[in-house]
């Protein structure tokens, strides 16, 4: 289809045009055209022999060239010096340095600072050079296996920790898609990850981190796959021992009574006597039981507490209101509330009242000792809500076992209060601290969560 107008498939006419060189030479040329020809005019016109004027045409002539050329010279070669600079720092040679570089004249300026951007591109390649050095030396030696992917999928980079847990040389590594290396499904997804994964190399656990950057304008992704097998299970290993060393401190504080009393009672009933004098012996020695029986099944109801604490169900949630119903409960003592700014905080109310009532009731229990009081208060700051309960007991003397699962000190204690109240408080992106009080003995509680987003 053709438009009208137009002309289709004509050939474009080039332009004719003379390099840099020829137009300095022709402007040279043109600019002692006039005198040359005045001089020959004069000669020519002259009482001048044949040879003279043909002699001194020749110079006039040959001079009009020599200077022609000689200033064509000197305004093109600087300009090949720059060129060449200029292209030897395009190809990253620092050494060529030119002459006659000086401050009071435009070439030689010019010179100058071609001089000085060969420096600093010199300084700056040599620190580049060296950061990626040392950046390569710090991914050769460090234990954790580093990949990189284009936005194909196809591997860029990979450390030595990579080649050896994939069990093969970098080289063969590099350029492989993501499918065939066997760690596609690992470049989606949430990061960090934990997966049970199984790799040439080895098996274990692992942890995965996953981030996105650039390079020449194209998207590339960085994995990172740390083995945690080994700090997973030194932290398992130290959980059971603790709940290994609670349960068999509880267990032996019920059984030990329980096999004395078990002897006694066989004893009297060997005599003969249970249902005579032996008979009082008997009872409070089955009662015994019975209450060492109660008293572990607190405590493995208070374990199953622990164990399946649900997630969080959030929602809108004044502060005044839930800590004045937390200090309501307690009825040993009356629990003084502080009144602080009207704050809503995003939370599970059942979860965060348990919390509050556990440290309210740890509070009163230590201010019940001493005759003291319990004060509730709460404050806000930019990114958190604190909920702060005082007491007036005797105070902390250590916190090496304040959140020791079923560590109490109190007879009829379960030890799962704090345990259970640093859950909820973590559940919710929070946390809870225990410190002595510094104006006066007593301990204070401080349950932080995040504020909301207004």
């Amino acid at each position: 289809m053709s438009v009208p107008g137009w002309r289709t498939g004509a050939p474009k006419r080039r332009r004719f045009s003379l390099s840099h060189e020829r137009r300095v030479f022709l402007l040279a040329m043109g600019a002692g055209l006039p005198g040359v020809v005045a001089s020959l005019a004069l000669l020519w016109s002259g009482d001048y022999s044949t040879r003279a004027t043909w002699t001194l045409g020749g110079f006039v002539a040959g001079s009009w060239l020599a200077v022609a050329i000689a200033l064509r010279e000197r305004v093109v070669r600087p300009l090949q010096t720059l060129s060449n600079m200029l292209a030897a720092l395009r190809e990253g040679d620092f050494s060529l340095r030119a002459r006659f570089g000086r401050s009071d004249d435009a070439l030689g300026l010019a010179l100058l600072e071609i001089n000085l951007l060969g420096d600093t591109l010199r300084s700056q390649r040599q620190g580049a050079l060296e950061a990626s050095s040392l950046l390569r030396a710090v991914m050769a030696e460090i234990d954790v296996a580093i990949f990189t992917f284009d936005d194909q999928d196809a591997l860029r980079l990979v450390n030595r920790a990579g080649e050896r847990l994939l069990h093969q040389a970098g080289e063969r590594l590099v350029g492989r898609h993501a499918d065939s290396l066997g760690v596609a499904a690992l470049l989606n997804g949430p990061s960090p990850q934990v997966h049970d994964l199984t790799f040439p190399g080895r098996a274990g656990r692992w942890e995965v981190r996953r981030t996105v950057f650039r390079q020449e304008g194209r998207p590339h992704s960085l994995l990172v796959i740390a083995d945690v097998t080994k700090s997973l299970r030194e932290e398992e290993l130290q959980a059971w021992r603790r709940i290994v060393r609670v349960l068999s401190h509880e267990i032996n504080n019920s059984l030990a009574p329980i096999k004395s009393l078990a002897g006694s009672l066989q004893a009297i009933v060997e005599r003969g006597d249970a249902l005579g004098d032996g008979a009082d012996d008997m009872r409070r020695g089955l009662g015994i039981i019975a209450g060492r029986a109660d008293a572990l099944s607190r405590f493995m109801s208070a374990y199953a507490r622990v164990a399946r604490l649900p997630a969080p169900h959030k929602r809108e949630v004044r502060v005044e209101e839930l800590i004045r119903r937390a200090a309501s409960i307690e009825q040993r003592l009356p629990v003084a509330v502080v009144t602080g700014p009207d704050l809503t905080i995003s939370a599970d109310r059942d979860q965060l009242e348990q919390a509050l009532i556990n440290l309210v009731r740890n509070a009163a229990d230590a201010a019940v000792e001493t005759g003291g009081g319990v004060e509730l208060s709460w404050r806000g700051d930019a990114t958190h809500v604190h909920l702060v309960v005082r007491d007036e007991g005797l105070g902390l003397a250590g916190s090496a076992n304040l959140f020791v699962p079923f560590f109490t000190t109190k007879p009829q204690g379960t030890g799962i209060g704090l345990v259970l109240s640093r859950q909820i408080a973590e559940a919710h992106g929070g946390l809870l601290r225990l410190d002595n009080r510094r104006d006066r003995a007593g301990c204070v509680a401080t349950l932080s969560l995040p504020a909301m987003d207004h």
